[in-house]
């Protein structure tokens, strides 16, 4: 396996394991035409091309021996709806693993991935959003000093998910208790 920062090639590969992966995770909670016009303006090659190319943002693929995409995280300014957010604030805005590899810790390995490079480009504080009844990407957050600050709705079409934001506020490796 290696990880690598994905470039403006990468785009195709990225709609696909992005699409997949929502759809596998999250599909079953909207309607199909909810889902279907997420799906379908949200994981375009264009979109995430304007993102791959932007200095402050960055986009990380984790790749088998064969060069087949596992996993991607995109990290960059926080666009969430976070109250008095800082002026610096970076964000864990994906992270996705295809179905078929759920379980190996391969999110791990991108989160730890995205950390250090936000750590490294100089956001001041870190930021992400997870449905509020993700208990397993909320415990993964947790061992990675994040805790949830506030909520707000993501809108999938019609339907309005409950999503919680959560903040670092601790370095890696300590246990954080997200149930508050």
């Amino acid at each position: 396996m290696r990880i690598r920062q994905a470039g403006p090639n990468d785009a195709p590969v990225l709609v696909e394991l992005g699409a997949l992966t929502f759809t596998n995770t999250f599909g079953h909670m909207y309607d199909p035409k909810d889902l279907e016009e997420f799906i379908s303006s949200t994981y375009t090659v264009e979109q995430h091309l304007v993102h791959l190319t932007h200095g402050r943002e960055s986009f990380w693929l984790l790749e088998d021996d064969n060069g087949q995409a596992m996993a991607f995280g995109w990290a960059g300014a926080c666009k969430l709806p976070v109250p008095d957010l800082e002026k610096n604030a970076g964000e864990v805005k994906r992270l996705y693993v295809h179905p078929d590899h759920f379980g190996k810790k391969l999110g791990t390995l991108v989160l730890e991935k995205m950390l250090d490079w936000l750590d490294q480009v100089g956001y001041s504080s870190i930021y992400l959003g997870v449905w509020s009844e993700n208990y397993g990407a909320q415990r993964l957050y947790g061992r990675h000093g994040f805790v949830k600050t506030c909520e707000y709705e993501f809108p999938v079409g019609n339907h309005r998910d409950r999503e919680f934001i959560f903040k670092r506020v601790q370095s890696f490796g300590q246990e954080t208790d997200v149930t508050r």
